[in-house]
């Protein structure tokens, strides 16, 4: 259990999401004009998708399919193996559901751009009550991709 929690600290501190940084005070969020419903409903597709390759243990796949920033913060090799520590005790899947959605254009760590922040309330067979935390992030050519991921 040590070893998962250490990878797992590992993993949030590599990757550039905090799931407290909107209570901590330390990110400065800013508005933008014409953020739409949909434009929140784009990323929670992608990450969707995303997701679901986790869930299917395809950690080689998630890595390839995530934002550029995620892939220069940790190897590919590095990722399965942090993944695979942290999530193989959970168990499978029980259930998943959005638990909030906010748009950011600034989080601590990572340069400016478009973020949508996603809380789920996540079940596992070994862990009844989990919160996951997904970022994806608007690249250059318009697609969300997911920057960051951590389990709490």
């Amino acid at each position: 259990m040590r070893k998962s929690l250490w990878v797992t600290v590992i993993v949030a501190t590599v990757i550039v999401i905090w799931s407290g940084c909107s209570r901590s005070g330390q990110e400065t969020q800013t508005a933008r004009p014409g953020v739409t419903p949909e434009t929140e409903e784009a990323a929670l597709v992608s990450v969707n998708a995303w997701l679901e390759l986790v869930d299917t243990g395809k950690y080689d796949e998630s890595w390839e399919q995530s934002a550029s920033l995620f892939q220069q913060a940790v190897d590919k090799a590095a990722w399965h193996k942090q993944l695979a520590a942290v999530r193989t005790p959970l168990g499978e899947l029980v259930g998943r559901k959005v638990k909030s959605s906010e748009y950011r254009t600034s989080l601590p760590g990572a340069p400016d751009g478009e973020y949508v922040v996603i809380l789920y309330d996540t079940s596992f067979e070994h862990k009844k009550s989990a919160v996951e935390t997904v970022t994806p992030m608007k690249e250059p050519d318009e697609v969300w991709r997911v920057s960051g991921y951590y389990i709490k």
